[in-house]
């Protein structure tokens, strides 16, 4: 198709080419608004860009809003529908008895046993039927004068009132308090019939013959500790400094024999 030399238009056969003024504006930076993108030229991303930030940023405002109201008490806390819960169905306290003590308790000794004890069967392995545990008991055991088995004419004071002696029982050692807070299982090895048991029927007092092994030797051990005549020293002591403040210059404290 003829093009006449004066009409610069284009035409199906003949597109728009770039004028100088159109090369001069691409040089100089400015977009042309009409001019769609080539073809492996991709659109401009930052609109895209700034509606990401702005939906970031209108949750984080959310959020801060949110947990505002809730540290105010406005809302009800979120809880966790799978949380551990913990119910108390302890009946109340029954009191038994009560009693007057008069006891001094002069010493206290504490004390640590490891008690390593086994129940097993002759003849049968030791993975089919076999209890061994390691316990580490502690515990502690008062000793203590009864004020309350003083006889009578036990003190006995001098015509001149400035001497006094006095006749105490022996002092006497208390049951073993086995503190479960401090004493724990070591180890343990059962049978698996043994195990099989406790699933099928399990005694919750298996531990008691442990327990009572460990109060047996700490009861043992406190006897032959000295614990008791710690005692009578301390209670000597003790009276001799407060019959001294009363005006006694002499004070002599003897014990029977238990």
């Amino acid at each position: 198709m003829a093009r006449d030399g004066d009409i610069n238009e284009p035409t199906r056969e003949f597109p728009d080419y770039p004028t100088s003024e159109s090369l001069r504006d691409r040089a100089e930076g400015s977009p042309d608004p009409d001019r769609e993108p080539g073809p492996g030229v991709p659109p401009s991303g930052g609109g895209a860009a700034r509606g990401l930030l702005w939906v970031l940023g209108a949750a984080a405002l959310a959020v801060v809003v949110l947990l505002g109201v809730q540290a105010t008490g406005l809302l009800p806390d979120f809880r966790n529908p799978f949380a551990k819960e913990q119910t108390d169905r302890s009946q109340p306290p029954l009191l038994k008895s009560i009693r007057d003590l008069s006891r001094y308790v002069a010493a206290e000794g504490n004390f640590q046993v490891v008690v390593d004890v086994q129940n097993d069967r002759r003849n049968v392995p030791d993975f089919l039927l076999n209890e061994r545990t390691l316990f580490v008991g502690a515990g502690r055991v008062e000793a203590y004068v009864d004020f309350a088995k003083i006889a009578d004419g036990a003190v006995v004071v001098s015509e001149d009132g400035k001497s006094a002696e006095i006749k105490l029982p022996a002092p006497q050692l208390g049951e073993t308090d086995l503190d479960m807070d401090k004493s724990y299982v070591f180890a343990e090895q059962r049978g698996l019939i043994n195990r099989l048991n406790d699933l099928v029927a399990g005694d919750p007092n298996r531990q008691q013959q442990v327990y009572k092994l460990a109060e047996d030797r700490i009861t043992a051990a406190a006897r032959d500790s000295g614990l008791a005549a710690r005692a009578e020293e301390n209670t000597r002591k003790m009276l001799a400094g407060l019959l001294r403040s009363l005006g006694y210059e002499k004070v002599t404290v003897t014990y029977t024999a238990p």
